[in-house]
């Protein structure tokens, strides 16, 4: 089975039928590092998938300093769901930080799917669910916690991630400067 009908098969049952009917609905792409797979500015018509590789999503604010809002590995979702949801123009960049199997679905599909298979509406509000939640606790976390408490808090919650993205990533996700990132990590490693 393959990664994309594991996740699904997480939270909702769907027949071998129903299965292939999901499948021929999505298209499969292999990106290169570095690719920009969204732009501020467009409206988003996919959401992806993540079958290998890692994504990042980010904006650029008026002082050209990126802000990394979240990272996709292998088994998670991305997207400018602020876009997607409501047809207008993103704010979010979506860039492959490592060459990557990403499977997208159109929001046509998505829509269409919806109607053909009901279960799956369960499936995306479990997932928009779990996302509310983890943006509500990444927020509290960067009202409550230090830069040292929230990296740690990433180490542990996502161990892979910091072996395989880049300290300047890293260091824009739990908001700090790449040279405060810096001091902190050795600081850390003395202890």
């Amino acid at each position: 089975m393959s990664l994309l009908l594991q996740n699904i098969a997480k939270h909702v049952n769907l027949t071998t039928e129903e299965q292939e009917l999901f499948l021929s609905k999505t298209e499969t792409h292999l990106y290169k590092s570095k690719m920009i797979l969204l732009s501020a500015g467009e409206v988003s018509k996919h959401t992806y998938f993540v079958n290998s590789g890692i994504l990042r999503s980010f904006n650029i604010n008026d002082n050209i300093i990126e802000h990394v809002l979240h990272f996709a590995c292998e088994g998670w979702w991305i997207g400018d769901m602020y876009s997607y949801i409501s047809e207008k123009p993103g704010t979010l960049f979506i860039e492959v930080l490592e060459d990557a199997e990403v499977i997208s679905i159109s929001k046509k599909n998505h829509q269409e799917l919806y109607q053909q298979i009901p279960k799956l509406e369960r499936f995306f509000r479990i997932l928009a669910e779990n996302s509310l939640v983890a943006h509500q606790e990444r927020l509290m976390d960067n009202l409550s916690l230090s830069a040292e408490e929230r990296f740690d808090k990433m180490c542990k919650k996502y161990p892979s991630l910091i072996q395989k993205v880049a300290q300047k990533h890293l260091a824009s996700y739990i908001g700090v400067t790449p040279e405060f990132f810096s001091k902190m990590k050795a600081r850390l490693l003395k202890k």
